[in-house]
């Protein structure tokens, strides 16, 4: 069975200070999401909210 085109790789970046930490995959169809999570930002060293940047 085939993959569907469905997902799409996209950057978590952090809302302090901008940097792009993580890369992850979301399924894209029926809109993008608005996805925010707390994750580890390695500049700041500190835990803060990242959210979705599209490349």
């Amino acid at each position: 069975m085939a993959k569907s085109k469905a997902r799409e790789y996209v950057w978590m970046q952090c809302s302090d200070c901008g940097s792009l930490n993580y890369r992850t995959n979301v399924r894209t169809q029926g809109g993008m999401p608005k996805l925010s999570l707390k994750k580890y930002c390695r500049r700041d060293r500190k835990h803060t909210n990242h959210k979705l940047k599209r490349k």
